[in-house]
């Protein structure tokens, strides 16, 4: 699974202790692609291209202005502190000039302390005007790796992904096969086994560098799904069970273009404020290519307690046209009531010239104007006509039944049935 109990070694070890099957890989692994400073340490050894920085390590209660200044100067603006346990866009702070570095690095470190116990950061050259490229790889305990090619990433906000796809517009042939076999090359420094990404960071003038390595499965796996018809959460099993992989790299290949879509309980129009109420409408969109992965059902309550993401939706299409109208379609026909949601943002930014024309970098949203992020304003009047209408018509009867427990699930068909079977519907 994904989260950050997946990328605990302590966990894995402790799983493996109690004489389970650890579906993952090894506990050592884990720590040492877990911690940002041993990960970069590994990739020097193996030639894999890094970005240049350099880790701070600050005792309690020392002076670390004068180090840190230090480091940063070496390094040089613009620049990004990391932390070094971090993950998830959490720990992570952008400096632009000298003046702000005290003010970020206390921000960075006290938010890594929090998520994850461990206030260590590492500076860290700022590529502006890049993509965000990670590879799907697999590996078995027999020796053999393959990549699944790659996702772009690239369409962020506060370093958290929104949209991915693949394949990228930006990848070459070549730059393609040199960062998969880059990929292998991290995996393979730490004898990896089963399921992971190695995210990279492509410059403007193509050139990659290693980012960081995901110890998981990833949010977006659907969409290298859907290209290359290799299931990779049944891999997991298949691998975690002593299977070999039945896969050569000759043999991977890319059918059509999918595109991934997070769907969030949050407004838009007030900083992306998470947003908290009751599933009254749950309706999501069906019919070939489109795949919606998600937890919830109509009637669940939604609170600030766990993350905001309610759904994926994914689309597959021949070509990346297609799969965008379909994409534009499914958003549209998703009805969600009851909750604030960041449907209508996903609408307006794949319909910008810069995401159709698949120009997005990392800093595009930092950038873009204002208006993106305000959702047009609801006439009262229109609502109170629409809720008259709804009365007249019983259909407010119908939605407090619902409410009240009076639900079928779709995938199941009992009544009331708190949970939804393992089943998945694919195009």
């Amino acid at each position: 699974g994904y989260g950050f109990l997946s990328e605990r070694s302590d966990f894995a070890q402790a799983v493996v202790d109690s004489g389970l099957i650890w579906i993952g890989p090894s506990p050592n692994s884990i720590e040492i692609m877990g911690d940002k400073i041993s990960a970069r340490n590994k990739m020097i050894d193996s030639g894999v291209p890094i970005i240049p920085g350099e880790e701070i390590f600050v005792e309690k209660n020392e002076d670390y202005i004068g180090p840190l200044a230090a480091a940063a100067a070496r390094v040089g603006y613009p620049l990004l502190l990391k932390a070094s346990a971090g993950g998830g866009g959490k720990g992570m702070r952008a400096v632009y000039e000298p003046k702000n570095l005290k003010s970020q690095y206390e921000a960075a470190s006290r938010e890594a302390s929090t998520a994850f116990g461990d206030g260590t950061v590492y500076v860290e050259r700022l590529l502006t005007k890049a993509r965000h490229i990670e590879i799907q790889i697999l590996c078995d305990e027999k020796g053999n790796s393959v990549h699944l090619n790659e996702r772009d990433c690239s369409l962020q906000r506060r370093h958290q992904k929104v949209i991915e796809e693949t394949p990228s517009l930006a990848l070459s042939n070549e730059i393609r096969k040199l960062m998969g076999e880059s990929a292998l090359k991290a995996a393979n420094s730490v004898n990896y086994i089963g399921a992971g990404t190695v995210e990279f960071l492509l410059s403007s003038k193509g050139q990659f560098f290693f980012l960081e390595m995901n110890t998981r499965l990833q949010v977006e796996h659907p969409i290298t799904e859907l290209i290359t018809g290799i299931d990779i959460v049944q891999k997991q099993f298949e691998i975690a069970a002593g299977f070999e992989l039945n896969l050569k790299q000759q043999d991977i290949g890319i059918n059509g273009h999918s595109i991934e879509a997070r769907i969030y309980a949050e407004n838009p129009s007030n900083g992306f404020l998470p947003a908290t109420g009751i599933l009254s409408k749950w309706k999501f969109p069906t019919g070939p290519g489109i795949r919606l992965d998600s937890g919830f059902r109509e009637g669940d309550q939604i609170t600030i307690d766990f993350d905001p993401m309610l759904a994926k939706l994914i689309v597959h299409a021949s070509n990346r046209e297609t799969a965008l109208r379909k994409l534009d379609t499914a958003l549209s026909d998703f009805i969600i009531l009851g909750v604030v949601t960041n449907l209508g943002f996903l609408r307006d930014i794949i319909k910008q010239d810069s995401f159709s024309e698949g120009q997005i970098t990392t800093d595009y949203l930092d950038k873009a104007p204002e208006s993106l992020f305000i959702q047009p304003s609801v006439d009262p009047s229109h609502l109170i006509a629409i809720a008259s209408a709804m009365e007249r018509m019983g259909i407010n009867g119908q939605l407090s039944g619902q409410l009240n427990g009076e639900i079928t699930d779709y995938y199941s068909g009992h009544i009331g049935d708190p949970f939804k079977t393992l089943s998945r519907i694919f195009p």
